[in-house]
């Protein structure tokens, strides 16, 4: 069969239920019930030669039953989805005690806030270099009937989806950039909070689920190769303090020898000046402290 011959998913929309209070109709079953056996004490006596009080008895109590099964009660931050035979009929979401027809049926769902916090997994970052990455997310129902109806099962839909965004947002960007010239994942838990966010809510909205925040709660490198990434980050933290003292001890060498002359302390030659620059420079650069050699000779 074509692609284009694939039958698409009936998506469902949330609509209001025809439903009433249940306080209303707690009274009436009250005096149905009282009825049928009033009914039915009448018809034990013989002013009732046909029996028509208890066939009254019998029906008032059939109805006065049926009515009864017809309550349910919703709590806060709780829907329940009316159906007619498999059909769907809308949502009720006022709290309390509710009545509906006795041959609707209702499924209640949860509207409230869920917290999730996903399990370790292990990928392969943009660089290749495998780490671990965990989330946590905040969400919540906002269309009773695609969570209900066009997911199998919209908490396992949710914790999958999870997985799956994870696993994309930490392929996407490096673990980590010395250079700072990238987005990375330790480096930018804001930015990469947010695009997980945007990503999770498009992947739900099937379920007619929003998420309200979310952002990794564990993020490190796969024990295999944790040993080795940390004496890397350690020598390219190195590299980059040298490469940060090395600018800066250049900068000091030529502020130095630029005010020396123009304020014509000492008038120095080519030979001269490299090596000071080399002296300067090892002064400047070393990790050591500097044995200072006092020359009281003449400078030539």
């Amino acid at each position: 069969m074509a692609i284009a011959d694939t039958p698409a998913l009936n998506r469902s929309r949330e609509t209001p239920a025809a439903t009433q209070s249940g306080y209303m109709m707690l009274l009436v079953s009250l005096v149905l019930v009282v009825a049928a056996v009033w009914l039915f004490i009448s018809a034990m006596t013989p002013d009732d030669p046909d029996g028509l009080r208890l066939v009254g008895a019998i029906i008032t109590g059939v109805i006065g039953v049926l009515v009864l099964t017809g309550f349910y009660m919703i709590n806060p931050n709780e829907a329940a989805a009316i159906q007619l035979f498999g059909a769907y009929k809308g949502t009720d979401r006022s709290e309390g005690l509710r009545w509906v027809l006795p041959w609707l049926t209702r499924k209640k769902i949860a509207v409230r806030a869920n917290n999730v916090i996903s399990e370790k997994i292990k990928v392969n970052d943009a660089r290749g270099n495998p780490i671990e990455m965990a989330a946590q997310v905040v969400w919540r129902v906002t269309d009773t009937a695609q969570a209900l109806f066009d997911v199998d099962d919209y908490r396992e839909f949710v914790d999958a989806q999870i997985e799956a965004a994870v696993r994309s947002i930490g392929s996407r960007y490096p673990y980590d950039d010395i250079e700072h010239l990238e987005v990375t994942l330790r480096g930018n838990h804001e930015e990469v909070g947010v695009e997980l966010r945007a990503a999770l809510i498009e992947r739900l909205t099937v379920a007619g689920i929003t998420v309200d925040e979310c952002g990794l709660t564990h993020l490190a490198y796969a024990p295999e190769i944790a040993g080795a990434m940390l004496r890397r980050q350690q020598a390219e933290a190195v590299i980059a303090a040298r490469r940060k003292l090395v600018e800066g001890a250049v900068s000091m060498v030529e502020m130095a020898l630029t005010q020396l002359s123009e304020k014509n302390v000492v008038e120095l030659d080519d030979e001269r000046r490299a090596a000071m620059v080399s002296n300067l420079m090892v002064v400047l650069c070393g990790e050591r402290e500097t044995q200072p050699v006092v020359n009281a000779g003449s400078l030539y």
